[in-house]
């Protein structure tokens, strides 16, 4: 509950009168305007010493935290102490002037004496504050002070809507002169001051040459009390607080509700503090950073010594520029009178009042004042200043008195131009080049140094802003790339080429309109159609129109008449005279001659009949001479008009233009903004016409943008991440794109290096992604090469952030632009979203918008998503797609469209709207249109606002940061929150049921899986079973699992498929940089961790990669917490670096990485051999032990502990593999121990999957390494752990795991009958689970299955559920192993499912997916199977394209089947080549056959190469023997080949082994085009299907490796 007092000061008068003085607030308000009023009083002018060094200092930040926050903090500080002391005195402040402000003590003028007393002790008092104070920056500031006393007149002017009020009078002149004598520390007397005060109470000090004098101290009398004397003086002030009040400092702030007073208290306050009064809800929302337009207009007078004498001037003055602002949304901030005149501080861009062309209006402003107050009775000089740029806009002062004003480098700048350049318009060069106005509107003026401004760049003088037609330099003008084409715009360019065939092969006119917003690149396509136009029996004129050309009546014209008559070349009006009278003489009577003059300034003389024409029959006559003109040139040579800017069109030329496409055959081609309003009849007209093709532009595509920016910089190749920021923030808007690297470059960020071949670099964390994105292959013959023929790459400085840059002023004015266009409740939705992030969630935007209600925010969204502020989905995976689409240019028929009828436009508007809301609730996901946007509206927020805000998204998200449902809500990281404690939120009982749940507090139903409890003789496998016997019951098994799924009525399937893709983008990674603004890295680092493992689950090591490096900036800030919770985090993010290291084939480092986490972890991992036969003995005992132990009741470990286990499995199930690598023989004796070790961590978590995948990775360890025995033992034990799991939840998943893995090992030990049969029933449980990532893996290896098996129909069958499911899921692995199996349909099967074009251009589409990019397996298959396509062609140039791409993915060895597939198929295009070398007799074929076929023995006695591949390395091994001419050799492995695909069932390569044998043995001769031949033979997969093509002829469609090369040696 509010108190009365609190009630009282919350009304709006009183919140109107702190904007305001007691002297307006209690004053009488007069109904004329100007007004004078006269009074005595006490002036004080307090200047705070040093703010302007300060403000340059913070006036530039890189990032979106600007200095310009701080700079008005520490203001805010003083000023607010100030005040106080100020209003504790009794003063009243009448105006603050940003590091300024002017106080009185209005009194009779008896009073005068004891007030002046009261006034030097507030100003000693003040001095006081501010002794000691010396800011963190080491900028001293102090206060330098200026007291006057004596007469002060008070002018009221203004108009019906705003007032504004001055003091004027010698007092006020005094006061300024007495501070400017003021040093640090000093009170200066006026000389009227020291003439009128208590002289007996000061001590002075003389000023040399001065009247004025230093105050040094008080110095009362012994008996003196001081507290008597203030109450006495301030019972002479009307207005001090006493009695009941006596504790106010203010007594405004208990004001009456007074509807009359709060009328007239209004017209002397902004709009827009108004507007946040009646708004509640905006209360601290008005202060911000933003790119405004100052304009000082400084109004020096003839006679400046009384009010009433100059008070009509300053009323006409304010009147007019009043007018002048308010059409172009421009506002009167200040008004000022010192010694300098009266200064008019104007402010274009305030918050809500953001227009386009904003510096355009502010000149055109200033001109048009200069003008009029020029002619200003009693005005001597007219001075106005203009700048642009990024300034605080906000409340300065104390809580019961404050104004809104704006502060910042700019502000001084205007300021001191105005002062500098009298009686001239003058401007920055930042308003100069912002203008886009023809540079001969403006003169550079001569550098002067001004006070207070460091550097700031030329000064030009405005000379005005009508537009004078200069011949010549109207052109188009446009930077053109000679030696390279126009980027991006092919099928604009096409559209041209179309259009222009069209014209010169008939004779009618043509128009091509191409519209687009501003910075699409309009200019640069028609520079290149200027160029491209270019040829014989035609000319072509190309012009650029301004916004000034709008005004201009027949202006377009004119400058196209110009050109066709050869009048812009001209230096003299004499020869343009000489030119005319030549070009018109047989179309124009020589009394009509005079025409011509105004519009061509010539001197014709005039004619009586020209004379007494009206306006309009001159202009009919101008027209008509026109026509007939261009009639006669297009007889002569074809025109071609390019007009740039063509919405600038004045409404006369284009009804000239209109009818002259109807007359005159003429090419016209146009680039235009959409118009703002409706276009003139005769410019839609033109739009309509038949022969208009109009088209819209869209944006250039990421790879256009790519070669843009390697192109501008004269590189070879940029960091992804820069592409990524720059496709992302420029939207394909090639002008953004440029501001954004601009903006780069002016921060350094970019920095230029020599490029380093891979072979001499050493692999490090820091270097482990060498991520830069090349141009397009066709693009890069236009990058440049050094002179040595190096080439350059860019990279970005060290510690940079992209993600948090500050967006270019240029960027962020268009943004403020569409933003200060909405409502302030649309404002204050963007402004939120903002806060949340680029993407968001409905609900979490409900829960942080203040007072807002469910249809609102709805409603708003809405509104926002048909203004395309906002994209909105139902999902994450719509929003996934959506980003991955481009938009293009496409023509828009504006003929069609105008037949439609237009009736009723209005209701369905407002029925779109209403779909538009439904399509909204609907949707879960929101995302900005435009980055910039969001980054314009956060920058917007002050630094506490925005804490407070991202603490309420933080609390919000904190509650989903989580795995989804389907995943049983876990952590990314399991059981980590246990480990940390980074909650910010207390839990409520029903949030804690649910952690706990997620965590590890089973219902009594699943208690079973978190305890290990294995029957020792199992029923279900008896141990004298048989194998088949085994086999058998298993597939029974799993057959009776997936009949009770399907049949089950309890919620055993999931609803939904897996939503962790959604959890990672709309919670984890906001939730991270929340916590990062916050300043809470242990919470961010915590997250950061999640997001890494998240994204190593997705597949996505990048960005794993990237987020793991955030991390470790955080890591090193907290390493001195020695904390158990930072050692886990510690452990963990090793761990998690370890397994990028292993995804990416770097097993060193790897090793490294995972070894320093089990040493954090408490598990130490052997080093030397001694250490290892130790730790072995110790590992084989405590793994008896737990077995042994677990049929038995044990207490389950402690959460902490199973967070610490978790990560130890997996650490030692990376080792093993790693190990498994190596041939050196010891270290399978490191590996067999890690294997181990897994295997007793599992038995220690007491959970049934991690027991259950230690035992199948023992298992796979055991037969990769050819032990007997043992495998089949794990196996058996880890289906015994399944038969006794409830089918709930995880249990049904860890069924589903074992019938994968267990297909997944048999494939790759060559058992395809029984990986099929485990592989279709693991399908079919994944299908029901909805789990894609499990379901794409099963359907791999059972498509490699069915291909080896060459069963064809059900191979095709499973590779369309592969399609389904990766369309579906936008799953890139699975489209790209879909392509792979294509192509090895075509290279091994005989038949075509995919065209190699198809399978082609997906390979260029994605092999720079990120994801495809460093999950090298895939890529090298589909790399390896085109360049086996191209060997097999003899097509050498294209296969070292491609293998030389396969061998750069080589250098990173994974232990996958998917690597080894890849693997095998580049050693068969090795393969191939040596055919080649030997063939051509080349010098080292012998050594590289040497090489190669020991290279292909070591795959073959590696571990971890599967023994399904033996098969395919021998049959290479084998070619490569009888290419070399040993047939002994060649015989032998040919029958191991033979023999091993018997006993897997491999048919593929049996059958291609036997048709090998008998080819290799026979006489006959394999031609050079026997590929050719086949490729032209190969059935389309429909046909095979369909029995059109016999199988056993498919089967014959094989590649036959040539050996005719040597005589045989047999």
């Amino acid at each position: 509950m509010q108190t009365k007092k609190e009630e009282l000061q919350d009304r709006a008068i009183v919140r109107i009168a702190a904007h305001l003085p007691d002297l307006l607030v209690y004053g009488d308000f007069s109904s004329e305007l100007p007004s004078v009023d006269y009074f005595d009083g006490v002036l004080m002018f307090v200047f705070i010493a040093g703010f302007t060094a300060m403000t340059e200092k913070f006036s530039t930040a890189m990032y979106m935290d600007r200095g310009a926050e701080q700079l008005v903090e520490i203001l805010n500080y003083y000023i607010s102490a100030i005040v106080e002391k100020v209003l504790i005195f009794g003063g009243d402040i009448l105006k603050f002037a940003g590091d300024a402000l002017l106080a009185l003590w209005k009194v009779e003028r008896k009073q005068l004496k004891n007030i002046i007393t009261v006034v030097i002790k507030c100003s000693l008092e003040i001095h006081g504050l501010f002794e000691t104070n010396e800011m963190e920056e080491g900028l001293d500031i102090r206060v330098k002070i200026g007291l006057a006393a004596g007469h002060v007149s008070m002018l009221v002017f203004g108009d019906e809507t705003r007032n504004y009020f001055l003091v004027i009078g010698q007092a006020v002149d005094d006061v300024r002169l007495a501070q400017n004598m003021a040093r640090m520390n000093d009170v200066i007397l006026s000389p009227n001051c020291w003439q009128l005060c208590d002289r007996s109470m000061i001590e002075i000090e003389r000023i040399p040459d001065q009247r004025a004098v230093k105050v040094n101290f008080l110095k009362p009398p012994p008996t003196f009390n001081f507290d008597e004397f203030f109450t006495k003086c301030m019972s002479f002030m009307d207005y001090y607080p006493s009695g009941e009040n006596k504790n106010l400092l203010r007594l405004a702030c208990m004001l009456e509700s007074d509807p009359e007073l709060e009328l007239s208290l209004q017209k002397y306050v902004m709009e827009i503090i108004l507007k946040q009064i009646d708004d509640k809800q905006l209360g601290g929302y008005l202060s911000e950073l933003r790119p405004v337009t100052i304009v000082f207009v400084n109004l020096m007078f003839k006679d400046q010594d009384k009010a009433e004498v100059i008070g009509p001037a300053i009323q006409d003055a304010c009147v007019h520029i009043t007018s002048v602002l308010k059409v172009f949304r421009g506002q009167i901030n200040k008004v000022f009178m010192f010694d300098k005149g009266c200064s008019f501080l104007c402010v274009f861009g305030f918050p809500g009042e953001k227009a386009p062309d904003e510096v355009t209006h502010a000149l055109e402003s200033a001109v048009d004042i200069f003008d009029f107050c020029s002619q200003v009775h009693k005005i001597r000089t007219v001075s106005i200043g203009v700048a642009s740029g990024i300034v605080f806009c906000g409340i300065v002062g104390h809580s019961v008195r404050h104004e809104y004003t704006v502060i910042g480098q700019k502000v001084n700048i205007a300021a001191r131009m105005m002062m500098y350049y009298p009686g001239i318009v003058t401007c920055d060069s930042v308003t100069y080049s912002g203008s886009n106005l023809p540079a001969y509107f403006f003169k550079e003026l001569p550098k002067k140094v001004m006070k207070g401004v460091g550097d700031s760049g030329p000064v030009y003088q405005c000379l005005g802003l009508n537009e004078k037609v200069m011949f010549g330099m109207a052109y188009l003008i446009c930077n053109r790339n000679e030696g390279c084409p126009l980027l991006g715009r092919d099928k604009e360019i096409k559209y041209f080429m179309c259009t222009m065939k069209e014209f010169l092969i008939s004779n009618c006119s043509r128009v091509l309109m191409y519209e687009g917003l501003p910075g699409y690149g309009k200019s640069q396509i028609l520079m290149e159609i200027e160029y491209l136009a270019q040829g014989e029996n035609h000319r072509t004129i190309a012009i650029a129109l301004t916004k000034v050309s709008l005004h201009q009546n027949f202006y377009t014209i004119q400058i196209l008449m110009a050109n066709v008559l050869g009048l812009d070349t001209c230096k003299h009006y004499k020869e343009r005279q000489t030119n005319l009278q030549n070009k018109v003489k047989t179309l124009l009577d020589e009394k009509f001659h005079c025409i011509l003059n105004d519009i061509f300034h010539v001197q014709f003389p005039i004619s009586r009949e020209i004379s007494r024409m009206s306006t309009l029959r001159k202009q009919k006559q101008l027209e008509g001479l026109f026509m007939k003109i261009l009639e006669q040139t297009v007889k002569e040579e074809r025109i071609i008009f390019i007009i740039d800017e063509g919405q600038f069109v004045d409404v006369a030329s284009w009804i000239f233009l209109e009818k002259l496409i109807r007359t005159v055959p003429i090419f016209i081609i146009m680039s235009l903004s959409p118009f703002i309003g409706i276009p003139c009849t005769a410019a839609s007209a033109v739009m309509k016409n038949r022969n208009t093709t109009y088209v819209t532009l869209g944006p250039v595509q990421p790879k256009d943008l790519r070669n843009k920016v390697c192109l501008d910089l004269n590189i070879s190749s940029i960091p992804k991440e820069l592409d990524s920021y720059l496709v992302e923030g420029s939207c394909g808007i090639p002008f953004y794109c440029e501001e954004l690297l601009k903006n780069l470059d002016h921060h350094r960020v970019l920095l230029f290096q020599q490029t380093e071949s891979d072979e001499k670099t050493n692999v490090t964390w820091s270097n482990l992604f060498k991520n830069f994105v090349k141009p397009t292959e066709e693009f890069q013959i236009f990058t440049f090469r050094s002179e040595d023929g190096s080439e350059e790459v860019c990279n970005l400085a060290r510690g940079v952030r992209l993600k948090n840059l500050s967006p270019p002023a240029s960027l962020k004015e268009i943004s403020l632009v569409q933003l200060d266009s909405m409502s302030l409740s649309h404002q204050m939705l963007v402004r939120c979203a903002a806060i949340i992030g680029l993407t968001f969630t409905t609900e979490l935007l409900f829960e942080i918008l203040p007072c807002w209600n469910m249809k609102m925010m709805i409603k708003a969204l809405a509104t926002l998503v048909e203004s395309n502020v906002f994209y909105c989905f139902r999902n994450g995976k719509e929003l996934q797609a959506a980003l991955k689409q481009n938009a293009t240019s496409f023509e828009v028929h504006y003929r069609s469209l105008s037949l439609n009828p237009s009736e009723g436009l209005a209701h369905e508007e407002g029925d779109k709207l209403h779909e538009l809301e439904g399509e909204v609730i609907e949707c879960h996901v929101i995302r900005f249109c435009r980055p910039m946007m969001q980054k314009t509206a956060y920058e917007l927020w002050l630094k506490d606002q925005k804490k407070a805000m991202h603490l309420k998204c933080a609390r919000f998200l904190e509650e989903n940061a989580r795995r989804c449902e389907h995943c049983r809500s876990g952590d990314f990281i399991p059981y980590h929150h246990f480990t940390v404690d980074i909650r910010l939120n207390t839990l409520d009982t029903g949030t804690i049921k649910t952690m706990a749940k997620s965590h590890g507090f089973q219902t009594e139903e699943e208690i079973i899986l978190s305890k290990s409890q294995i029957p020792k003789n199992s029923e279900l496998f008896p141990e004298n079973l048989s194998p088949e016997k085994v086999k058998e019951k298993i597939l029974d098994f799993f057959d009776a699992i997936i009949a009770k799924l399907r049949t089950s009525e309890e919620d055993i399937i999931p609803l939904e498929s897996c939503q962790c893709e959604e959890v990672l983008e709309i919670v984890l990674l906001p939730l991270a940089q929340h916590f990062l603004v916050l300043g809470e890295n242990n919470k961010a680092l915590y997250y950061f961790l999640e997001i890494a493992s998240a994204y190593l689950i997705l597949g996505d090591n990048y960005m794993a990669y990237m987020y793991l490096n955030e991390g470790e900036k955080l890591l090193k800030v907290l390493k001195k917490d020695k904390s158990w919770s930072q050692t886990f985090e510690s452990a963990t993010f090793y761990s998690l670096k370890g397994q990028v290291c292993f995804n990416m084939g770097q097993m060193v480092l790897a090793k490294k990485m995972l070894r320093k986490a089990l040493r954090l972890l408490n598990r130490i991992f052997p080093y030397n051999l001694v250490s290892l036969f130790l730790h072995s003995h110790m590992e084989k005992n405590r793994h008896f032990h737990y077995l042994s132990q677990q049929g038995q009741e044990g207490p389950p470990p402690g959460k902490k502990r199973l967070a610490q286990l978790y990560r130890q499995t997996t650490c030692f199930s990376l080792l093993w593999r790693i190990y498994s690598l190596n041939y050196f023989v010891h270290y399978k004796y490191y590996g067999h121990l890690a294997a181990v070790m897994q295997v007793n961590a599992a038995l220690e978590t007491q959970n049934h999957f991690q027991i259950i995948k230690a035992y199948l990775d023992y298992s796979l360890y055991h037969q990769l390494a050819g032990y007997q025995g043992v495998w089949f033992k794990y196996e058996m034990m880890a289906m015994e752990q399944i038969t006794s799991l409830p089918l709930k939840g995880e249990g049904i998943e860890i069924v589903a795991h074992v019938a994968s893995t267990l297909g997944y090992i048999k494939y790759t030990m060559g058992h395809l009958d029984l990986a099929i049969e485990l592989g279709s029933r693991a399908h079919k449980m994944w299908a029901l689970l909805r789990n894609p990532n499990q379901h794409y893996l099963v359907l791999r290896i059972l498509t490699k299955s069915l291909f080896l098996k060459s069963r064809y129909k059900q191979l095709i069958q499973v590779l369309g559920w592969l399609w389904e499911l990766s369309v579906a899921e936008e799953h890139i692995f699975g489209k790209a192993f879909f392509y792979t199996v294509c192509l090895d349909s075509m290279l091994y099967s005989g038949f075509i499912y995919r065209t190699f074009e198809e399978c082609l251009e997906f390979i260029y589409q994605n092999e720079d997916n990120r994801i495809l990019k460093f999950q090298n397996g895939v890529l090298l298959g589909l790399y390896s199977c085109v360049a086996i396509w191209y060997a097999r062609l003899q097509d050498w140039e294209a296969f070292h394209q491609f293998t030389n791409k396969a061998k750069s993915l080589m250098q990173r060895r994974i232990p996958t089947v998917l690597f080894y597939e890849g693997l095998v198929r580049y050693m068969e295009g090795q393969v191939l080549y040596l055919q080649k070398q030997i063939e051509e007799q080349s010098e080292n074929a012998q050594d590289s056959g040497m090489e190669l076929l020991k290279n292909l023995e070591s795959l073959v006695t590696q571990n971890t190469t599967g023994p399904v591949f033996y098969p395919r390395l021998y049959h290479l091994m084998a070619y490569v023997c009888i290419l070399m001419g040993d047939g002994q050799n060649c015989d032998l492995l040919l029958n191991t080949a033979l023999q091993l695909s018997e006993t897997q069932g491999n048919v593929l390569e049996k059958c291609w082994l036997n048709m090998s044998k008998e080819r290799w043995y026979s006489s006959s001769e394999v031609t050079e085009d026997q590929w050719l031949q086949t490729i032209l033979n190969l059935p389309m997969w429909d046909k095979v299907a369909s029995g059109k093509v016999n199988g056993q002829d498919v089967q014959k469609n094989k590649f036959l490796m040539r050996v005719n090369i040597l005589d045989n040696p047999f």
